[in-house]
């Protein structure tokens, strides 16, 4: 018979050998942190502080982003990240007067042919609504590679904010340098649950005309979608996008809105509806629910995104949807014990040329205890294959106070030798974010 202190032994190094392999999982690439946010000190964070959007490069190797708070006014910055790793902040929010200029950027910049960049921000800009936006609906801003800012639009501009408010992705160009994006927020259809207007999809010539395509819960019981979350064209100048809300399954936590939905866009501004989530009924909305960002095509016109709840254990999917409207869930999250496998996708994914899929997850992943989730863990960057396989790259926060890193909101970006490159929220050397370099 076996003694006492031969089975502890043995249930130690069976525990052991388990969380090697969980560690071996998430450390399967190398990360290093290029930048850690607050690093000038004080109390509003002069570089900048809490990123929610991903960098964009430029030729020469630099990443810009923006970020939330932080900056001179508190309010926000966008700022360049030399390949060696020097910040400078190109532009400090609400250095005009009311916050004239915009606050709170929280969306993907992106760039022209000159070296223009363009993004958006959540509030802000020249019209206030009381009961509304009492710190602005938003603008759309131009920033010149020698750091000024010209607001090309500011949202709320139309009486009830026809014209739409809050917008919070970023914007695209079509070729003709057009700009086009989601607010979420706004327009003249309200069902009584989106607050002040149920989100629009715009048109922006380069001369700051503001043209609304399609403006949201223009159906009974917003069936055509609520509160859009970014748009993308496909060949022939149609746009796709989602919406958190709307549709025609109403089995959700947030009550009688619908699910979220995935709809097309034609160039004359008619809306349909390709999928609505919930469609397979149930308490978890296994096929997904509330759809809180953009999407991806492959090269056979499938498009790819997230939901951050429902599936089969009510913690996120990873979705395939077909040109004919046929939804193919990928992963759902939580598969693993304890959500190492990650838990709460809140961004877009990207692709390589062989089709894999790569995103990030706010929670989950092998938790160290620092991020004050209740044990729910810091978060994950995840790869999936065409043939359904999950890996988890990275689980944040093995290192002490999450210097690495906390909280990934944001879509990720290769560089030319196959690296990927995103920021978090929190974590880093002074726990305001950080970004963050993932190296094969």
């Amino acid at each position: 018979m076996l003694d006492k202190s031969y089975s502890v032994k043995r249930s130690a190094t069976l525990v052991l050998l388990v969380f090697g392999l969980l560690l071996g999982a998430a450390w399967a690439q190398t990360e290093s942190v290029l930048y850690s946010f607050c690093a000038q000190g004080g109390n509003r964070c002069t570089d900048g502080a809490n990123p929610f959007a991903g960098v964009v490069f430029d030729q020469a190797g630099n990443a810009y982003g923006t970020t939330a708070n932080g900056g001179a006014h508190g309010r926000g910055v966008v700022f360049k990240l030399t390949p060696k790793g020097k910040e400078t902040v190109l532009y400090n929010f609400c250095t005009q007067s009311h916050c004239a200029d915009g606050q709170y950027p929280g969306a993907d910049l992106v760039f022209d042919q000159k070296g223009n960049l363009y993004g958006t921000t959540g509030s802000g800009g020249l019209h206030k609504k009381k009961d509304t936006c009492p710190v602005g609906c938003g603008v759309v801003f131009e920033l010149t590679p020698g750091g000024k800012e010209i607001v090309l639009y500011n949202f709320c501009a139309q009486s009830g904010c026809a014209d739409g408010g809050y917008p919070s992705a970023g914007v695209v160009f079509d070729q003709k340098g057009n700009l086009y994006g989601t607010t979420d927020r706004g327009g003249t259809y309200d069902n009584g649950s989106c607050f002040s207007g149920c989100g629009v999809v715009f048109e922006l010539s380069p001369a700051g005309k503001e043209t609304v395509l399609y403006r949201f819960c223009a159906q009974n019981t917003c069936l055509d979608g609520a509160n859009p979350k970014g748009v993308v064209f496909d060949q022939k100048g149609n746009l796709y996008g989602t919406t958190l809300l709307g549709g025609t399954h109403e089995l959700c936590a947030l009550g009688t809105e619908g699910c979220g939905v995935v709809f097309k866009l034609t160039a004359k501004g008619k809306e349909t509806v390709l999928y609505s989530f919930c469609a397979l009924g149930g308490d978890n909305c296994s096929d997904g629910q509330f759809p809180n960002t953009g999407l991806v095509f492959d090269h056979s016109g499938n498009l790819y995104g997230t939901t951050e709840f429902g599936g089969e254990n009510t913690t996120g999917t990873v979705f395939k949807l077909t040109s004919t409207g046929k939804e193919t869930v990928l992963h759902s999250f939580c598969a693993q014990n304890n959500c190492t496998d990650g838990q709460a996708p809140l961004v877009g994914l990207i692709s390589d040329q062989k089709g894999n899929l790569y995103g990030t997850t706010d929670l989950g992943g092998v938790n160290f205890g620092n991020c004050d989730h209740g044990g729910a863990g810091c978060g994950v960057v995840f790869k999936i294959t065409p043939q359904r396989k999950e890996t988890v790259l990275y689980s944040f926060c093995p290192q002490t106070g999450c210097t690495d890193g906390a909280d990934p909101q944001a879509r990720l970006v290769f560089d030319q030798k196959g690296n990927l490159y995103g920021v978090t929220q929190y974590g880093g050397a002074h726990n305001n974010g950080a970004i963050f370099k993932l190296t094969p």
